[in-house]
């Protein structure tokens, strides 16, 4: 039994020794060297992913349309992580690609090594679909494709030939609105095509049907490609017939009152008070609606003047260019009543010959992703338009400016009361806030910049100074 129970080791070890010596006499014969080829890899792969076609294609007619629409690349792109919106509420890093549109709720978007599906989750409607997909695709070797492409398909009405255009602002920022979510919603209907404005604030909607619409821009602070009560939104009412350009100022749709939140001493007669939200420029506040009371007997103080932030700005600005210009010309009158002097600091010597100095060196490439997003070319602003457009509307501020007719008192609290503050979409607050004027601070005369009152030496000599005493012999 014990005998029988050792033979399958021993065949074991038979059957290695002989794969030993079979390996041994091919290499024997083969020469005793490995051959030399050709090293496998070759130059880098840069070129970003291609895509070579779109399922439905562009113009399509498909009035039985149950599967995916598919994009396919040249190669395998990348799974983006997680951790987007995408569509009309996709979630996941390609869904981020990929808008379609008109969809009410999530998009699927699926990966395929080098493809990627796309299908509606409520199924495909009897519309005009509008798939755009977007620059970002990148390659296993991060390879990144700037480019993008629009397909329109239909699943029964017309594919339509006008178009909206135009350009997001934002009101109170006072700026352009970049990657802009731009949402135009044919009525009756409840959602509508979505295109992102670019990086300079400009979108372009093509192949729409004519007819009434209300555009829609938000700024997607989230990213979840969606209109939230919480983000600055436009959306005004566009009558489309062939083509049509429209701007739009994004503002928060706060539905909360104004309410001021703070109030800050400026100086002895201004005093300054913030809100909870920008307020209405085409209703402010008067002297009817703002008082200042002084604690603790509330003993009125009068107000001069309630100004918006825009309108002290502007008088500060006025009299300090008014002060310096007084200040030039007493310069220039007392400069050419004293007499040439000449001055007795040398010119700084020439550069000694020799080679200019070299230049200083470029600093290294950080890697090509950054070099590449450097050469990118970005999208032109037009400043001039931008200007004029913002230029139509007053600025909003959560800031007033208050001027009181009489002085106010060092080291004693006061009370602003504020009445009927209207916000950006009409709603009026009430509510007041307190402040208190600080202890004057003496000026340091030693300190650099100020300005000690000069010695009357009209009458005096320049005192001589006196040499200490020798030291004792």
């Amino acid at each position: 039994m014990a005998r029988s129970a050792r033979r399958p080791g021993r065949q074991a070890q038979v059957t290695g020794l002989l794969l030993v010596a079979l390996l041994a006499g091919a290499w024997e014969a083969s020469g005793g060297c490995a051959s030399i080829g050709t090293p496998p890899g070759g130059p880098p792969d840069s070129a970003p992913p291609h895509i070579v076609h779109v399922q439905p294609e562009s113009g399509a007619v498909v009035p039985n349309l149950h599967g995916d629409a598919v994009i396919q690349f040249d190669e395998t792109v990348e799974e983006m992580a997680s951790g987007g919106g995408g569509g009309a509420g996709a979630t996941g890093g390609l869904a981020k690609q990929v808008l379609l549109s008109p969809v009410a709720g999530p998009v699927n978007v699926s990966w395929h090594r080098s493809s990627v599906t796309v299908k509606p989750k409520e199924g495909w409607k009897r519309r005009v679909y509008r798939l755009e997909i977007l620059p970002g695709f990148t390659d296993l070797r991060r390879n990144r494709s700037d480019s993008g492409k629009t397909v329109l398909f239909t699943t029964g009405p017309a594919i339509g030939h006008a178009r909206i255009g135009g350009i997001a602002l934002k009101w109170i920022e006072q700026t352009i609105m970049v990657r802009a979510l731009i949402e135009a919603v044919p009525l009756p209907d409840s959602v509508g095509y979505l295109t992102l404005a670019d990086s300079g604030g400009q979108f372009n909607l093509q192949n729409l049907a004519p007819g009434h619409y209300i555009v829609y821009a938000t700024s997607d602070d989230n990213g979840d490609r969606r209109r939230s009560p919480r983000e600055a939104y436009d959306s005004p009412l566009v009558t489309l017939d062939s083509s049509s350009n429209v701007a739009l100022f994004a503002f928060p749709h706060d539905t909360v009152p104004p309410r001021p939140r703070a109030a800050t001493f400026v100086d002895s007669i201004t005093v300054r008070a913030e809100f909870s939200q920008a307020l209405d420029p085409t209703t402010p506040l008067d002297t009817t609606q703002v008082k200042v009371v002084q604690l603790p007997d509330s003993t009125p103080v009068a107000v001069a003047q309630v100004l918006t932030q825009q309108q002290y700005d502007s008088l500060t600005k006025t009299m300090q260019q008014k002060a310096e210009s007084a200040g030039a010309a007493a310069i220039k009158h007392d400069t050419a009543a004293a007499p040439i002097i000449h001055p007795t600091v040398p010119p700084p010597p020439p550069p000694p010959p020799g080679p200019p100095p070299a230049a200083r060196p470029e600093p290294p490439s950080r890697g090509p992703r950054r070099a590449a997003a450097r050469a990118q070319p970005r999208q032109p602003v037009d400043t001039a338009l931008v200007r004029r457009l913002l230029a139509q509307r007053p600025i909003p501020s959560d800031k007033v400016i208050i001027r009181l007719a009489h002085p106010l008192k060092p080291e004693t609290r006061y009370i602003v009361v504020v009445a009927g503050a209207t916000n950006l979409l009409g709603k009026k607050g009430h509510g007041d806030v307190g402040f208190t004027v600080p202890k004057p601070v003496p000026v340091d005369t030693t300190r650099r910049g100020a300005r000690p009152t000069p010695a009357d030496t009209t009458h005096h000599a320049p005192r001589t100074p006196v040499p200490p005493p020798p030291p004792p012999p």
